[in-house]
């Protein structure tokens, strides 16, 4: 569990991101819309003051893969029914920063949290295989950083995919979908993650919050 004091958040200065942008037309904001209001009791489609930030890995080693497979809007294998997966960033092997969606826009992408969470995808097939690459771990870190400072997110609140469940902010109305999770970014590997990112917050002099804690899952 992790448990710490309030401390001032100061900003960060926004790494380099490309845009590159998934189809997000009407058909899929109405189709966000009812997943947001069949799971989430919330009538839009926008993401409106984030509080989580969730890190995945895309489970290939392609950020072409990723991004078609983000911007085909097909229905999630696992669960079924629409919108399509998508994540709000991906950070590819060489530690290039891609945006596919805006800030602003819901992205499914975390059983119970896509309400309130923007969503990193890290190519790469382990945990271990992103620690192990410095340009690519150093990019994730910068990015998640910014995002921390420019939406006031605290340390706790950067969690693993792997790690959803004990979120104080997750929450899913569908009874079947409640003890949905990934094996993606382990809780061992999450606190060596949020260790470096506490890392670079003090040599840049950005200042984050620690407040908040894990809770007890109800699975």
């Amino acid at each position: 569990m992790i448990v710490a004091a309030l401390v001032a958040v100061s900003l960060f200065a926004r790494p380099h991101i490309v845009w590159k942008p998934i189809p997000f037309g009407a058909e899929r904001r109405a189709q966000t819309e009812a997943y947001a209001i069949r799971h989430y009791g919330l009538h839009s489609w926008r993401l409106v003051d984030p509080h989580v930030i969730v890190e995945h890995y895309t489970a290939n080693d392609s950020f072409s893969a990723t991004w078609n497979t983000f911007a085909s809007d097909t229905p999630d294998t696992e669960l079924g029914g629409p919108p399509g997966d998508c994540a709000h960033f991906v950070v590819d092997r060489d530690g290039t920063i891609y945006q596919l969606v805006p800030l602003t826009t819901m992205c499914r992408h975390t059983v119970g949290l896509n309400w309130t969470a923007v969503g990193i995808e890290i190519v790469g097939t382990s945990d271990a295989s992103i620690l192990e690459n410095p340009r690519q771990l150093v990019a994730s870190l910068r990015l998640t950083l910014w995002l921390m400072t420019r939406f006031h997110i605290s340390l706790p609140n950067v969690i693993g995919h792997s790690e959803s469940l004990t979120s104080p902010y997750h929450r899913e109305r569908v009874a079947s979908w409640r003890c949905q999770t990934h094996a993606d970014w382990q809780h061992a590997d999450m606190v060596v993650f949020r260790r470096r990112l506490l890392a670079l917050a003090r040599a840049e002099r950005a200042t984050v919050s620690r407040a908040g804690h894990a809770v007890r899952s109800r699975c």
